[in-house]
């Protein structure tokens, strides 16, 4: 995959850098029977409430139904390789012997062609999914389950990967994209390889419009505002509040812990590292 960058005839096109997308396969659209429709629903929660701001509009998409659990046996066939709206990662459309077909992650270097498979005597391929008890120390994995059985929920971003640092009885030990080492079952089951699409981080849009594109709203800061609106704001001239930041309801808004799941802090050998200078 390769960055492309554009000619700057307009303002917009001056920083725009995008991916070429050059390893997708061109298709009519997502495979019918995989995919449901996507209601919108711009940040507000069930009562209709705004719980999550900074949402709305955007291009309407299509769900894409991903087998996260991979319990089918059989290898199974890559078909095409497709974009997906509603995710960073690009997916893979695959075709297994019975006839059944399926989407999951692209790893990086899987191409139309290539086969897959799943269960514990896959072999150590990309795209291939085994228990972690069946992956040698040191592999690079992506598409983690938290339980057996689940279907994966850790490592789906594009060009995210974990490592397999230790195998300790029934526990394994996992270290993060985050830089977190956590014990998992070592029946769950993940992936081999890093996610695909590796070039998405180094994405420049070059305009806010194609944010609201992506459903992302404008974004005003606290300080610019009025005091009736944020404790940040107001002031003579320009201030920056003269305290620490906070959201417009009064909780520290920067170096406070989010984390609050004791039942699972025994799982955790080590935190991600500080980003906080020191």
């Amino acid at each position: 995959m390769a960055l492309k960058k554009f000619k700057p005839v307009t303002p917009s096109l001056r920083f725009k850098q995008l991916t070429t997308r050059e390893e997708l396969t061109k298709v009519d659209g997502p495979y019918k029977p995989l995919t449901e429709g996507l209601r919108k629903k711009a940040g507000r929660n069930n009562t209709g409430r705004i719980t999550v701001r900074r949402r709305g509009g955007g291009h309407k998409r299509l769900y894409r139904i991903i087998d996260f659990k991979r319990t089918a046996t059989g290898a199974a066939v890559v078909e095409s390789i497709e974009y997906d709206p509603n995710r960073t990662a690009h997916i893979a459309l695959v075709k297994y012997e019975d006839g059944k077909r399926a989407y999951i992650l692209a790893p990086v270097g899987l191409a139309v062609g290539d086969k897959v498979e799943s269960g514990e005597n896959a072999e150590i391929a990309k795209g291939n999914v085994l228990p972690l008890s069946k992956i040698p120390v040191g592999t690079v994995i992506h598409n983690i389950e938290l339980k057996p059985g689940r279907g994966a929920q850790l490592v789906r971003a594009a060009g995210a990967y974990a490592e397999l640092m230790a195998k300790e009885g029934k526990l394994c030990r996992v270290r993060l994209p985050s830089g977190e080492v956590r014990m998992v079952s070592s029946a769950c089951t993940a992936a081999i390889g890093t996610v695909g699409n590796i070039d998405h981080m180094n994405v420049s849009s070059g305009k806010a419009g194609r944010s609201r594109w992506l459903g992302r709203r404008p974004k005003v800061r606290g300080v610019v505002m009025n005091p009736v609106d944020h404790p940040m704001g107001g002031g003579e001239g320009r201030t920056s509040g003269g305290s620490h930041p906070v959201s417009p309801w009064g909780k520290l808004a920067k170096g406070g812990k989010t984390r609050n799941n004791k039942r699972t802090d025994k799982f955790i050998v080590s935190h991600r590292p500080s980003k906080r200078k020191k």
